[in-house]
Parts: C-alpha cells; structure tokens; sequence
C-alpha cells in the first residue's frame, strides 16, 4: 500500500466479499487516516513521529494532579459538569466580547471532533452543501459526508493561503447551508485575517448560512496576532455554532473534552445527539477541565512563547535542508513546508525518503486537499502544488526537535 492512499477492504474470497456488501454505501467509502497509519509506522519503526499532532511532553502537572484527585474523590461515573460551561461563557465574554449563557448555550462533547460531528448532524441534511476550504482536515468532510451532505471545496491561494473572495463568493449556490472555517488553520498555520473573516461573515448573513467553527487553537498564534472568533462580528452570533477543546491549550489530547457553543436551540439540538452517540464526556477529565479553565494569563503567554520559539527552530531547520518556506505559520503547532525546489519527488515519495533514510516521519500535503482546483497553476508557476507539501507537527519537546533535526541533515545534499 502507498503512504497516503486509501487502504481497500478484501473484495476477493471467503465470506469477506459477501460480507463487504453488507456495509453502507457511505462506510466503503472510508479508509484509515493516514495520519494515523504513518504514527503507527513510526513506532514500527522507531522513527522520530512528526506526523500526528500530540504533544510528546508532559501535561502541566496541575492538570495531572487535579485528574488524579477527581478520580480518587469518585468522579468516575456518568457526569455533566455545569462548571465547565460557566468558565467558558466567562471566557468567551472576555476575549470575544460574546454573551453566553452557560445553562443553555453550550454543549460538553468527546473532544472537538465529537463536537463537529454531533453540530453537522444536528444541522445538515441529505443534500445540503457545505463549504470547506482547501486545504483542511480530513474529519471535516467526513462528518459531512455521514450526514448526507456534500462537500464543496473553496481552494486558498498559496503560498500565504490567502482567501480569494470571488472564488468563495461564487461558491455558494442555492443549496449552501453552511461554511466551516478553521484558524488558526490545521494544516497551514494560517490565521484568517480580520478583511477575510469580515467577507465570510457578510456572505453568510446574506445568503442566511450557519458557520461552524473550529477554533481549537484558539490561544496558540504567533507574532502578536491574535485570534478573532467569526461569532463576533455583526450578526454572526445568532449563527455560529463554535467547536474548541482543552485538547492541544493544555497539551490533553487524550482526555477527550471539547464543547460547542451556539444559540440555545442548536446547542439543545448538539447535546440531545451527543448524549446519544457517547452520554457523557469522561467525568474525572470534565472534572479536572475546571482547574484547567481557572489558568492564569501567564499560562496562555508561556504557551504562546514556547510554540513560537518551536516554530522558529522548525523553519529554521528545514530551511536549511532545503524545504521552501514561503509561509510561516501563524497560529497552530504545524508547518506545511514545500518541498526542495529542484526536488523530482513527490510528498508521498519524499515522505517515504523521510522515513527510509532519515528515521523522521511526517504527512504527505495531498491528504489534506479535495478541490480540483488545488490542480491549477499556483501564484508561483507550481501546476499540481497540492502534491508539494509536507506537513511537519512541532509539538514536541526541544529534544525530540533536535533529535529530529540531526537526523534529518542526512538529507542535504
């Protein structure tokens, strides 16, 4: 099997052909996240993982202790925490100026990505399109696709992955439903800019769209920019549906509490399917989010400085073995770099090089691109630029960026 194509299930032989067809149209349609295949490859073969995006360093010790209390005190059976929904209208309030109410307008799901999937299939039906833009995480079209809707790609500019606003405009047809918006962006590292967001937020409230947001890297940007929440612009409130966890704030992403935050009649909606799809985020983790939540702006700062110095060191690096890094990200814990100009591989073939004789492992770009128009020429002459980047995850501890670094100078030259 290639690295980054889909894995087919047996169609031949036995009953696992018979069986094959019994699957729904929409499961033959899916394969295992490369993502992940290229962390399990990683601990195969003992090679550095800059594929996935967890953190390879501790939890701040706090977070841990306050876990390990909650579990001890007997906070192991099915829970809601009405705390956690207070801290984060307390939150939201303050950095973005919104007015939420904690008792009726958010849910507590299974992480973000619970969040997503439980708010697509409150909100969108067989039929109904939603706009995505490319490149983007591969779990947002899935859920879209579980629901019955369509996914229709809005490709950004490169190299800054900047969004043409004629291209998204005439994006929208009658059936438009919806548009998600990821920024700071997974894979680019791209923070939408206050003019780009103020087009996206006009063009919903005209053609009377939802948003649904993915906002989880809320508090990880760089160089003094901050991150602006589509929900606060004029007239957004009332139709965006906001998905964010503790997961990547608090280096957490194993304990699985994430939340949306909407008007009351969606958010009744998102917690009436989530509630049947899990009951109940893990209760000592909902527990222990309080203390998390409770974190004084210093943590937030330190977090930001420790990414940013990690981000430099990581362009530096690759820079310096040749990768073309015409954008540094500005937010999120992950680098698309281009590959090496002169270079006649492809990401999938210069991955496997990574692997092969550098003992590094990260994620083909093209997983991460659906539109036909990622094909066409690219502001800088590159036809096919969506088979040109590589995405490299830089949470991870100092050493193991060093570690990673070392082995990777085996490929200059």
């Amino acid at each position: 099997m290639e690295i980054g194509e889909p894995e087919t299930t047996p169609t031949q032989g036995g009953s696992g052909g018979r069986m094959e067809r019994k699957l729904s149209s929409v499961a033959k349609t899916f394969a295992p996240s490369p993502i992940q295949e290229l962390s399990h490859l990683a601990q195969r073969c003992n090679a550095i993982n800059l594929a996935e995006g967890f953190p390879d360093f501790p939890a701040p010790s706090y977070l841990k202790a306050a876990a390990i209390s909650a579990i001890s005190s007997d906070f192991n059976q099915y829970r809601h925490v009405q705390g956690i929904c207070d801290h984060l209208a307390r939150i939201m309030k303050e950095m973005h100026n919104l007015a939420i109410d904690p008792h009726t307008d958010i849910a507590i799901c299974c992480g973000q990505t619970e969040a997503f999937a439980a708010t697509v299939f409150a909100v969108i039906d067989a039929g109904d399109e939603v706009l995505l833009f490319d490149p983007s995480f591969e779990t947002y079209e899935a859920s879209i696709r579980l629901a019955g809707g369509i996914p229709v790609h809005v490709a950004l500019d490169p190299p800054d992955w900047t969004l043409n606003s004629e291209k998204f405009l005439g994006s929208f047809t009658g059936r438009t439903k919806a548009v998600v918006l990821n920024s700071p962006q997974n894979p680019t590292g791209k923070v939408f800019t206050s003019d780009e967001l103020e087009t996206i937020a006009r063009a919903c409230c005209i053609r009377d769209c939802l948003a649904i947001t993915d906002e989880v890297y809320e508090h990880i940007t760089y160089d003094n920019i901050r991150h602006i929440s589509l929900a606060s612009f004029p007239g957004m409130q009332e139709r965006t549906i906001i998905t964010s966890s503790l997961s990547k704030t608090f280096s957490v992403t194993g304990w699985r509490v994430g939340w949306a935050i909407a008007p009351a009649f969606f958010a009744s909606a998102i917690k009436n399917i989530h509630v049947k799809i899990t009951d109940c985020a893990p209760a000592p983790f909902q527990e222990a989010a309080l203390t998390a939540l409770r974190s004084p702006p210093e943590y937030f700062e330190s977090l930001r400085r420790d990414y940013e110095s990690k981000r430099d060191y990581m362009v530096k690096f690759l820079a310096e073995i040749g990768f073309q890094i015409r954008f540094k990200p500005q937010g999120s814990f992950f680098l698309f770099a281009e590959l090496p100009e002169n270079s006649p591989l492809s990401d999938v073939e210069y991955v496997k090089k990574l692997i092969e004789e550098a003992g590094v492992v990260a994620v083909p770009g093209r997983g991460f691109f659906r539109s036909s128009a990622s094909a066409v020429e690219s502001s800088h002459g590159n036809f096919e630029y969506h088979k040109r980047y590589i995405r490299f995850a830089f949470c991870k501890s100092n050493a193991t960026l060093a570690a990673a670094a070392q082995k990777l100078k085996k490929l200059q030259g």
